[in-house]
Protein backbone atom coordinates (compact mmCIF):
# COMPACT_ATOMS: atom_id res chain seq x y z
CA UNK A 1 0.00 0.00 0.00
CA UNK A 2 1.30 3.43 -0.86
CA UNK A 3 1.66 6.12 1.78
CA UNK A 4 -1.63 7.74 2.81
CA UNK A 5 -0.29 11.17 1.95
CA UNK A 6 0.98 10.49 -1.55
CA UNK A 7 0.39 13.67 -3.59
CA UNK A 8 -2.36 13.24 -6.17
CA UNK A 9 -2.96 15.38 -9.25
CA UNK A 10 -6.56 16.53 -9.46
CA UNK A 11 -6.35 19.65 -11.61
CA UNK A 12 -8.16 17.94 -14.49
CA UNK A 13 -11.28 17.35 -12.37
CA UNK A 14 -14.15 19.81 -12.16
CA UNK A 15 -14.41 21.47 -8.75
CA UNK A 16 -16.44 19.35 -6.34
CA UNK A 17 -19.20 20.49 -4.07
CA UNK A 18 -18.17 20.73 -0.42
CA UNK A 19 -20.50 19.57 2.30
CA UNK A 20 -20.30 19.35 6.05
CA UNK A 21 -22.00 16.86 8.35
CA UNK A 22 -24.26 18.39 10.99
CA UNK A 23 -24.70 18.52 13.88
CA UNK A 24 -21.05 19.01 14.74
CA UNK A 25 -20.01 16.70 17.58
CA UNK A 26 -20.25 18.68 20.81
CA UNK A 27 -22.79 21.22 19.52
CA UNK A 28 -26.52 20.54 19.79
CA UNK A 29 -28.61 21.18 16.68
CA UNK A 30 -30.39 24.21 18.19
CA UNK A 31 -27.03 26.02 18.31
CA UNK A 32 -26.25 25.64 14.60
CA UNK A 33 -28.28 28.38 12.97
CA UNK A 34 -25.42 30.91 12.93
CA UNK A 35 -23.22 28.30 11.28
CA UNK A 36 -25.75 27.24 8.64
CA UNK A 37 -26.34 30.86 7.69
CA UNK A 38 -22.59 31.43 7.19
CA UNK A 39 -21.70 28.19 5.39
CA UNK A 40 -22.23 29.59 1.84
CA UNK A 41 -19.86 32.47 2.65
CA UNK A 42 -17.25 29.86 3.63
CA UNK A 43 -17.66 28.06 0.31
CA UNK A 44 -19.71 25.13 1.52
CA UNK A 45 -22.58 24.07 -0.73
CA UNK A 46 -24.13 21.16 1.17
CA UNK A 47 -25.24 20.06 4.62
CA UNK A 48 -25.32 16.34 5.26
CA UNK A 49 -26.53 14.25 8.16
CA UNK A 50 -25.99 10.68 9.26
CA UNK A 51 -27.89 8.25 11.43
CA UNK A 52 -26.61 5.62 13.80
CA UNK A 53 -26.94 5.74 17.56
CA UNK A 54 -27.25 9.50 18.14
CA UNK A 55 -29.01 12.24 16.17
CA UNK A 56 -31.59 11.22 13.59
CA UNK A 57 -30.85 12.02 9.97
CA UNK A 58 -33.80 14.21 9.08
CA UNK A 59 -34.22 16.79 11.86
CA UNK A 60 -30.87 18.53 11.19
CA UNK A 61 -31.78 18.79 7.51
CA UNK A 62 -35.24 20.20 8.25
CA UNK A 63 -33.59 22.84 10.44
CA UNK A 64 -31.04 23.59 7.72
CA UNK A 65 -33.78 24.00 5.13
CA UNK A 66 -35.54 26.47 7.45
CA UNK A 67 -32.35 28.44 8.02
CA UNK A 68 -31.02 28.44 4.43
CA UNK A 69 -32.72 28.74 1.06
CA UNK A 70 -29.69 27.73 -0.97
CA UNK A 71 -27.80 24.87 0.67
CA UNK A 72 -28.28 21.40 -0.75
CA UNK A 73 -29.16 18.83 1.91
CA UNK A 74 -28.50 15.09 2.01
CA UNK A 75 -28.72 12.07 4.26
CA UNK A 76 -25.55 10.06 4.36
CA UNK A 77 -27.02 7.62 5.27
CA UNK A 78 -30.37 6.39 6.61
CA UNK A 79 -30.45 2.62 7.32
CA UNK A 80 -32.99 0.75 5.18
CA UNK A 81 -34.01 -1.63 7.97
CA UNK A 82 -34.99 0.87 10.66
CA UNK A 83 -37.80 2.67 8.77
CA UNK A 84 -40.51 1.20 6.58
CA UNK A 85 -40.25 1.91 2.83
CA UNK A 86 -43.35 4.14 2.82
CA UNK A 87 -42.16 6.05 5.89
CA UNK A 88 -38.85 6.74 4.13
CA UNK A 89 -40.67 7.96 1.03
CA UNK A 90 -43.05 10.13 3.08
CA UNK A 91 -40.23 11.67 5.07
CA UNK A 92 -38.21 12.46 1.96
CA UNK A 93 -41.22 13.94 0.20
CA UNK A 94 -42.04 16.13 3.20
CA UNK A 95 -38.46 17.34 3.49
CA UNK A 96 -38.40 18.05 -0.24
CA UNK A 97 -41.22 20.55 0.29
CA UNK A 98 -38.83 22.58 2.46
CA UNK A 99 -35.91 22.27 0.01
CA UNK A 100 -37.34 21.78 -3.48
CA UNK A 101 -34.75 20.42 -5.89
CA UNK A 102 -32.07 20.42 -3.18
CA UNK A 103 -32.54 17.05 -1.46
CA UNK A 104 -30.45 13.91 -1.80
CA UNK A 105 -31.82 10.88 0.01
CA UNK A 106 -28.90 8.64 0.94
CA UNK A 107 -29.96 5.17 2.09
CA UNK A 108 -27.93 2.08 2.86
CA UNK A 109 -27.53 -1.16 4.74
CA UNK A 110 -25.63 0.38 7.68
CA UNK A 111 -24.17 -2.16 10.14
CA UNK A 112 -25.76 -4.68 12.54
CA UNK A 113 -24.73 -2.57 15.53
CA UNK A 114 -27.09 0.20 14.37
CA UNK A 115 -29.88 -2.07 13.17
CA UNK A 116 -29.99 -5.04 15.52
CA UNK A 117 -28.02 -4.13 18.63
CA UNK A 118 -29.86 -0.89 19.42
CA UNK A 119 -33.12 -1.31 17.46
CA UNK A 120 -33.81 -5.03 17.83
CA UNK A 121 -34.37 -5.43 14.08
CA UNK A 122 -32.77 -8.38 12.26
CA UNK A 123 -30.02 -7.38 9.84
CA UNK A 124 -31.37 -9.68 7.16
CA UNK A 125 -30.25 -9.73 3.50
CA UNK A 126 -28.74 -6.23 3.55
CA UNK A 127 -28.05 -6.08 -0.19
CA UNK A 128 -31.52 -7.23 -1.20
CA UNK A 129 -33.19 -5.00 1.38
CA UNK A 130 -31.26 -1.98 0.13
CA UNK A 131 -32.09 -2.80 -3.48
CA UNK A 132 -35.80 -3.27 -2.69
CA UNK A 133 -36.05 -0.05 -0.68
CA UNK A 134 -34.22 1.82 -3.45
CA UNK A 135 -36.69 0.52 -6.03
CA UNK A 136 -39.71 1.32 -3.87
CA UNK A 137 -38.60 4.81 -2.85
CA UNK A 138 -37.57 5.92 -6.34
CA UNK A 139 -40.94 4.85 -7.73
CA UNK A 140 -42.86 6.37 -4.82
CA UNK A 141 -41.09 9.71 -5.16
CA UNK A 142 -42.16 9.78 -8.81
CA UNK A 143 -45.78 9.47 -7.70
CA UNK A 144 -46.32 5.90 -8.89
CA UNK A 145 -48.78 3.51 -7.31
CA UNK A 146 -46.84 0.55 -5.92
CA UNK A 147 -48.25 -2.84 -5.02
CA UNK A 148 -46.80 -6.33 -4.95
CA UNK A 149 -44.01 -8.46 -3.63
CA UNK A 150 -40.38 -7.46 -3.30
CA UNK A 151 -37.80 -10.00 -2.15
CA UNK A 152 -37.68 -8.59 1.39
CA UNK A 153 -41.17 -7.12 1.88
CA UNK A 154 -44.64 -6.94 0.31
CA UNK A 155 -46.74 -3.84 -0.31
CA UNK A 156 -50.53 -4.04 -0.48
CA UNK A 157 -50.72 -0.71 -2.22
CA UNK A 158 -49.24 2.75 -1.74
CA UNK A 159 -49.03 6.07 -3.53
CA UNK A 160 -47.61 9.31 -2.18
CA UNK A 161 -50.46 11.84 -2.05
CA UNK A 162 -48.05 14.73 -2.70
CA UNK A 163 -44.94 13.55 -4.57
CA UNK A 164 -42.14 16.12 -4.90
CA UNK A 165 -42.56 18.53 -7.78
CA UNK A 166 -38.78 18.65 -8.16
CA UNK A 167 -36.81 15.39 -8.38
CA UNK A 168 -35.21 13.93 -5.27
CA UNK A 169 -31.96 12.11 -5.96
CA UNK A 170 -31.70 8.74 -4.20
CA UNK A 171 -28.14 7.53 -3.63
CA UNK A 172 -26.74 4.48 -1.87
CA UNK A 173 -24.18 4.13 0.88
CA UNK A 174 -21.79 1.82 -0.93
CA UNK A 175 -18.45 0.21 -0.14
CA UNK A 176 -17.93 -2.63 -2.60
CA UNK A 177 -18.68 -3.26 -6.29
CA UNK A 178 -22.16 -4.75 -5.95
CA UNK A 179 -23.61 -1.83 -4.02
CA UNK A 180 -21.63 0.75 -6.00
CA UNK A 181 -22.97 -0.60 -9.29
CA UNK A 182 -26.51 -0.78 -7.91
CA UNK A 183 -26.30 2.86 -6.85
CA UNK A 184 -25.32 3.96 -10.33
CA UNK A 185 -27.56 1.65 -12.36
CA UNK A 186 -30.80 1.94 -10.41
CA UNK A 187 -30.18 5.00 -8.26
CA UNK A 188 -28.63 8.41 -8.66
CA UNK A 189 -25.19 7.44 -7.42
CA UNK A 190 -23.40 6.49 -4.23
CA UNK A 191 -21.69 7.76 -1.12
CA UNK A 192 -18.58 6.05 0.21
CA UNK A 193 -16.33 6.68 3.18
CA UNK A 194 -13.42 5.62 5.39
CA UNK A 195 -10.95 5.02 2.61
CA UNK A 196 -7.50 6.36 1.78
CA UNK A 197 -7.11 8.85 -1.09
CA UNK A 198 -5.27 6.25 -3.16
CA UNK A 199 -8.26 3.92 -2.80
CA UNK A 200 -10.57 6.27 -4.71
CA UNK A 201 -9.53 5.06 -8.20
CA UNK A 202 -10.55 1.50 -7.32
CA UNK A 203 -13.98 2.75 -6.30
CA UNK A 204 -14.24 4.72 -9.54
CA UNK A 205 -13.23 1.67 -11.56
CA UNK A 206 -15.97 -0.35 -9.88
CA UNK A 207 -18.51 2.35 -10.68
CA UNK A 208 -17.55 2.45 -14.35
CA UNK A 209 -18.71 5.19 -16.73
CA UNK A 210 -20.87 7.72 -14.91
CA UNK A 211 -23.88 9.14 -16.76
CA UNK A 212 -24.40 12.88 -16.37
CA UNK A 213 -26.17 13.86 -13.19
CA UNK A 214 -25.03 10.90 -11.11
CA UNK A 215 -23.35 11.56 -7.77
CA UNK A 216 -20.26 10.08 -6.15
CA UNK A 217 -19.93 11.51 -2.67
CA UNK A 218 -16.79 10.80 -0.66
CA UNK A 219 -17.10 11.31 3.07
CA UNK A 220 -13.84 12.39 4.72
CA UNK A 221 -13.26 12.41 8.48
CA UNK A 222 -11.26 15.37 9.81
CA UNK A 223 -9.95 16.45 13.22
CA UNK A 224 -8.32 19.85 12.64
CA UNK A 225 -5.73 20.09 15.39
CA UNK A 226 -1.95 20.07 15.51
CA UNK A 227 -2.09 18.18 18.81
CA UNK A 228 -1.44 14.71 17.41
CA UNK A 229 -1.87 13.00 20.77
CA UNK A 230 -5.31 14.55 21.19
CA UNK A 231 -6.30 13.65 17.63
CA UNK A 232 -5.30 10.02 18.16
CA UNK A 233 -7.13 9.79 21.49
CA UNK A 234 -10.24 11.33 19.97
CA UNK A 235 -10.36 9.25 16.80
CA UNK A 236 -8.70 5.87 17.48
CA UNK A 237 -11.65 4.36 19.46
CA UNK A 238 -14.12 5.14 16.66
CA UNK A 239 -11.81 3.80 13.97
CA UNK A 240 -11.17 0.58 15.86
CA UNK A 241 -14.90 0.10 16.32
CA UNK A 242 -15.99 0.84 12.75
CA UNK A 243 -13.14 -0.94 10.98
CA UNK A 244 -14.02 -4.09 12.88
CA UNK A 245 -17.61 -4.06 11.61
CA UNK A 246 -17.97 -6.76 8.99
CA UNK A 247 -18.90 -4.42 6.07
CA UNK A 248 -15.81 -2.27 6.64
CA UNK A 249 -13.52 -5.23 7.22
CA UNK A 250 -14.59 -6.66 3.85
CA UNK A 251 -14.33 -3.21 2.26
CA UNK A 252 -10.68 -2.81 3.21
CA UNK A 253 -9.88 -6.37 2.25
CA UNK A 254 -11.29 -5.60 -1.20
CA UNK A 255 -9.27 -2.38 -1.34
CA UNK A 256 -6.12 -4.33 -0.53
CA UNK A 257 -5.61 -3.00 2.98
CA UNK A 258 -6.24 -6.29 4.78
CA UNK A 259 -2.66 -6.82 5.94
CA UNK A 260 -2.54 -3.34 7.42
CA UNK A 261 -5.57 -4.13 9.59
CA UNK A 262 -4.92 -7.81 10.32
CA UNK A 263 -3.72 -7.36 13.89
CA UNK A 264 -6.61 -5.11 14.93
CA UNK A 265 -9.04 -7.66 13.50
CA UNK A 266 -7.35 -10.50 15.38
CA UNK A 267 -7.47 -8.66 18.70
CA UNK A 268 -11.08 -7.58 18.22
CA UNK A 269 -12.12 -11.13 17.37
CA UNK A 270 -10.35 -12.31 20.53
CA UNK A 271 -12.53 -10.00 22.64
CA UNK A 272 -9.84 -7.38 23.23
CA UNK A 273 -11.21 -4.00 22.04
CA UNK A 274 -8.47 -2.03 23.82
CA UNK A 275 -5.85 -4.18 22.16
CA UNK A 276 -7.60 -3.66 18.83
CA UNK A 277 -7.32 0.11 19.29
CA UNK A 278 -3.61 -0.12 20.09
CA UNK A 279 -3.04 -2.40 17.11
CA UNK A 280 -4.27 0.20 14.65
CA UNK A 281 -1.17 1.56 12.91
CA UNK A 282 -0.70 5.31 13.18
CA UNK A 283 -0.74 5.52 9.39
CA UNK A 284 -4.29 4.15 9.44
CA UNK A 285 -5.43 6.58 12.12
CA UNK A 286 -3.79 9.53 10.36
CA UNK A 287 -4.96 8.41 6.93
CA UNK A 288 -8.61 7.70 7.69
CA UNK A 289 -9.22 10.51 10.20
CA UNK A 290 -7.14 13.45 8.97
CA UNK A 291 -5.56 15.76 11.52
CA UNK A 292 -3.21 18.73 11.48
CA UNK A 293 -3.70 22.46 11.02
CA UNK A 294 -6.81 23.39 9.01
CA UNK A 295 -4.56 24.24 6.07
CA UNK A 296 -2.78 20.88 6.26
CA UNK A 297 -6.09 19.09 6.53
CA UNK A 298 -7.44 20.94 3.51
CA UNK A 299 -4.51 19.88 1.36
CA UNK A 300 -5.08 16.26 2.30
CA UNK A 301 -8.84 16.52 1.76
CA UNK A 302 -8.14 17.66 -1.79
CA UNK A 303 -6.32 14.38 -2.41
CA UNK A 304 -9.72 12.68 -2.48
CA UNK A 305 -10.88 14.69 -5.44
CA UNK A 306 -10.63 12.79 -8.71
CA UNK A 307 -12.63 13.09 -11.91
CA UNK A 308 -15.95 11.46 -11.09
CA UNK A 309 -16.05 12.56 -7.45
CA UNK A 310 -18.85 15.13 -7.33
CA UNK A 311 -18.93 16.00 -3.64
CA UNK A 312 -16.55 15.99 -0.71
CA UNK A 313 -18.52 15.54 2.51
CA UNK A 314 -16.65 16.40 5.68
CA UNK A 315 -17.27 14.92 9.09
CA UNK A 316 -15.45 17.39 11.34
CA UNK A 317 -14.51 16.54 14.91
CA UNK A 318 -13.34 19.80 16.47
CA UNK A 319 -11.07 20.05 19.52
CA UNK A 320 -12.67 21.73 22.57
CA UNK A 321 -10.75 24.99 22.23
CA UNK A 322 -12.49 25.71 18.90
CA UNK A 323 -15.83 26.01 20.68
CA UNK A 324 -14.72 28.97 22.84
CA UNK A 325 -16.38 31.38 20.41
CA UNK A 326 -18.41 31.45 17.23
CA UNK A 327 -15.63 33.41 15.56
CA UNK A 328 -13.07 30.70 16.35
CA UNK A 329 -15.34 27.97 15.02
CA UNK A 330 -16.13 29.83 11.81
CA UNK A 331 -12.46 30.68 11.27
CA UNK A 332 -11.48 27.02 11.61
CA UNK A 333 -14.12 25.88 9.12
CA UNK A 334 -13.17 28.70 6.74
CA UNK A 335 -9.49 27.68 6.76
CA UNK A 336 -10.49 24.06 6.33
CA UNK A 337 -12.95 24.56 3.49
CA UNK A 338 -13.06 25.51 -0.18
CA UNK A 339 -13.12 29.29 0.25
CA UNK A 340 -9.61 29.13 1.73
CA UNK A 341 -8.23 28.43 -1.72
CA UNK A 342 -9.80 31.44 -3.40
Amino acid sequence: MTAPYEPLHHTEAAPPRWGITLPLPGLTIDRHRFLVERLPDLGYTDVWSAEGGGTDAFTPLAATAAWSSGLRIGTGIVPVHTRGPAVLAQTAATLAQLAPGRLLLGIGASVPAHVTDINGIPFDEPFKRTRDVLRFVTRALRGEHIAGDFDTFSITGYRLPHPPADPVKVILGALRPGMLKLGFTEGDGAITNLLFPQDVPKVLDAVGPQPPGKELVVKVFVCPTEDTDYAHRATRPFLAWILNRDPYRKFHEWLGNGDLLAETHERWAAGDPEGAQKALPDEVVDGLFISGSPEECRERILQYHRPGVTTIQLYVSLPPEVFVSRARLLDTLARLGPAAGR
